[in-house]
């Protein structure tokens, strides 16, 4: 008898929590959508619906979102999320577009490499001309040759316009 006097509080206490809490599974939502059709959820009228049209609410919630989130709204132009093949394309795009990013980039950095390598070696050529150095090269028939005067000036302009493009 002595645990049954105990749990009466218990009971009471429990059956008044319940009651507050059915309160909150009553809060529906009742209106009359496009069709003239009228409509009982426990989730909000689709956004757009008008106020008028709204006939119950559940009292301390807001009957209509000003405007659906970004998200949703991208979602519900696609009726629905993205499906796993859309998914997959969406992946396999930006993988493409990565590695394309990345080629370009290694062969930016090739070319920067090459014209830098370029640029020295006319650099050195030019320091060599300007020496007064005797420079040789080989003729059409193979047999070696000095530079003239005229041939060393026409070779030094031509390396000043290459290390030009340098700067």
């Amino acid at each position: 008898m002595n645990q049954l006097v105990r749990s009466i509080p218990l009971r009471r206490f429990a059956c008044a929590a319940l009651l507050l809490y059915a309160g909150l599974a009553q809060a529906q939502y009742v209106w009359i959508d496009a069709k003239g059709v009228r409509q009982y959820s426990d989730r909000p009228p689709p956004p757009g619906t008008p106020r008028a049209q709204i006939l119950k609410a559940p009292k301390g919630l807001a009957q209509e979102p000003d405007a659906p989130p970004a998200a949703q709204a991208q979602i519900d132009k696609k009726k629905g999320p993205p499906t796993l093949a859309e998914r997959e394309q969406d992946f396999r795009k930006r993988q493409q577009a990565r590695a394309e990013e990345d080629t370009k980039a290694a062969e930016e950095t090739q070319r920067k490499q090459a014209q830098a390598e370029n640029c020295e070696a006319a650099r050195r050529y030019k320091a060599a001309l300007e020496s007064g150095e005797r420079m040789s090269t080989t003729t059409a028939s193979g047999e070696r040759g000095f530079l003239t005067d005229a041939e060393r000036t026409l070779r030094l302009a031509k390396t000043i316009r290459v290390l030009a493009d340098c700067r």
